[in-house]
């Protein structure tokens, strides 16, 4: 099932329970996908759905810090509530152990030595493990690898 089928199934669902805050993140979805989707010209593969709700979880990442830094707290906990939901249809993200073992790999492929083949060795790793972990986890493990 498509990560839209996905929505609208959860969506229904939520406007028979009258979870309002589950109702505004799935519609903000559904509607960032549509918007997405617009913009490519085409429906979304699975790559292009998970790139669009990691940017949201991004987002809300970053609110929760500048709430944090303004002593919002209110906001801080919406934030968080509707992070929890956003998570719901992320993909699964890899552990930092399976990401190590790409860089790695990478790393010997492409015959890195140190810190200045970063860059390169951060764009090959970003390119095969694309939306499947946090660009801190690939960059804390390039980091370790090319001490």
């Amino acid at each position: 099932m498509s990560l839209n089928e996905t929505l609208t199934n959860d969506l229904k669902t939520a406007m028979k329970a009258g979870k309002k805050d589950e109702l505004t993140i799935i519609r903000m979805l559904k509607t960032n996908l549509m918007n997405e989707k617009i913009k490519f010209g085409h429906d979304l593969n699975d790559d292009e759905a998970a790139a669009v709700v990691n940017r949201e979880i991004k987002q809300h990442l970053d609110s929760i810090e500048q709430f944090k830094a303004g002593a919002r707290e209110d906001l801080v906990e919406q934030q968080e509530k509707e992070m929890k939901i956003l998570k719901k249809y992320a993909p699964k993200q890899m552990e930092p152990e399976e990401v190590a073992k790409i860089v790695k790999e990478t790393v010997k492929q492409l015959g890195a030595t140190g810190k200045s083949d970063f860059g390169k060795v951060m764009g090959a790793v970003m390119g095969k493990i694309k939306g499947k972990a946090d660009g801190n986890v690939v960059k804390k493990a390039v980091n370790d690898e090319l001490k």
